[in-house]
């Protein structure tokens, strides 16, 4: 093992021990280098004269450019832009995104986490949890109503055993007693369990209740008093856009210093809070398991998320990063965001008005949905694949089929008034087909 790695593992072991244990083999073995990079930062303090470092070509002073690229990003300073970000992502942004996390979502407060470390979009996220965490074997806890990339993220990738459990209860409530069964069973069976909540849900588009979240964290806390490791993280990707009853903030914040045997890690972004999806611009966030700092454990974990992306993708795109700061400095942000998110909200509450008239009801009910961009129907009397490539040939209307019975709707990229289109034309094609 490198002593880089070892170090970072002692300094694990001495805040706490359990996370020492939820790492994989990869892992342990994980450290960011004293290396080139390192060097070039020693040198931009105090070279004064030549800074003959880092693989970057410069011009006047500053990074050598193309001005027809330049030409169209006149606004912002070539130094914003050309040259590599560092590894973690921009101080700037990192130390605003940790502001706004706090502002939006108030049980953090006081709690004791990271800053937030930059990720090419949540998806890279979750390939950094699955390489930190994972091994062959180990088991991720999931609802049967999960995002299919789950699969390729941990169990093509690192072997893993994804355990579902049923998503729904018979009333139309998120089903607890079957994930913490679930949950359980993985902490009899291994000790270790990585939980994995994605809220507002893709595909169904849920959110649980104030009650429900309460549920969630406290089965987690009951397994890690049983003396399980639990690595709980918050798929985050839709966050803030709760249009009905249901929690207003991540669960990291009640998982954040929960237990000793529980690590909360938090993924979010840019991505769709920000309506920015070709940005790629993702954060990461560990919370410990203790209400008290637990530097050496925060640090350590840092690095070596520094490490895994020091040796994938190296570092995350600048440009993007830039445009995310400029956007949460700007007096307009808040008022923009909030306008998009009225829309988003009549797009959801339409649909329902639709599906509630019972004219559809012979043909399919919905799912439980109160955020996010989706809904899916339970199709009563034809095959989901079958209505999918219909509707796509006879009607050029796209959707997603899942198993035999559900059909997910992106009502976040139909307008409004086309809502009642929409569902008119996925009945008609129900009946052709019976």
């Amino acid at each position: 093992m490198n002593p880089l790695a070892k170090e970072l593992n002692e300094l694990i072991a001495a805040d706490n021990p359990h996370v020492l244990e939820m790492l994989s083999e990869l892992g342990r073995q994980l450290f960011f280098p004293k290396g080139i990079l390192t060097q070039s930062a020693e040198a931009k303090e105090k070279a004064h004269r030549f800074n003959a470092t880092i693989g970057i070509a410069t011009e006047d002073g500053g990074p050598m450019y193309l001005q027809c690229i330049q030409d169209k990003l006149a606004a912002f300073d070539p130094r914003d832009i050309y040259p590599y970000a560092p590894p973690a992502g921009k101080p700037e942004l990192r130390d605003l995104w940790r502001e706004k996390m706090l502002r939006e979502n108030p049980s953090l407060q006081g709690k004791f986490f990271s800053n937030p470390v930059v990720t090419n979009a949540l998806t890279h996220g979750l390939s950094i949890v699955a390489d930190m965490f994972v091994d062959a074997g180990d088991h991720i806890v999931l609802p049967d109503m999960m995002w299919g990339n789950y699969n390729l993220t941990f169990a093509v990738r690192r072997g893993a055993v994804i355990r579902k459990h049923n998503t729904f209860t018979a009333q139309g409530g998120y089903d607890v007693a079957a994930f913490a069964e679930t949950l359980r069973q993985t902490a009899r069976e291994k000790g270790k369990a990585v939980v994995l909540l994605n809220f507002p849900n893709n595909p169904s588009g849920y959110t649980p209740s104030a009650a429900e979240g309460e549920a969630i964290v406290d089965a987690i806390r009951s397994v890690a008093d049983e003396g399980c490791n639990v690595i709980a993280v918050t798929d985050d990707a839709y966050f803030g856009l709760f249009y009905e009853d249901s929690l207003q903030e991540s669960l990291f914040g009640a998982l954040a210093n929960l237990h000793p045997r529980v690590l909360a890690v938090k993924l979010d972004g840019a991505t769709k809070e920000e309506y920015v999806w070709g940005f790629r611009t993702g954060f990461i966030t560990f919370a410990g398991g203790e209400a008290k700092e637990q530097p050496r454990l925060i640090t350590a974990l840092e690095k070596k998320t520094m490490g895994i992306i020091r040796a994938t993708i190296s570092n995350c795109p600048h440009p993007s990063q830039t445009f995310v700061i400029e956007a949460l400095k700007s007096p307009e942000f808040l008022a923009q965001k909030e306008q998009k998110y009225q829309t988003m909200k009549g797009r959801a509450l339409k649909v329902k008005e639709v599906l509630d008239t019972g004219r559809y009801a012979d043909a399919f009910s919905y799912y439980p949905f109160n955020s996010g961009y989706f809904m899916c129907l339970k199709l009563k009397t034809v095959d989901a694949e079958k209505l999918r490539v219909h509707l796509l040939d006879a009607y050029g209307v796209g959707t997603i089929s899942i198993g035999s019975t559900d059909l997910r709707v992106a009502f976040s990229c139909i307008a409004e008034q086309d809502i009642p289109e929409l569902f008119e034309t996925i009945y008609k094609a129900v009946k052709d087909i019976e």
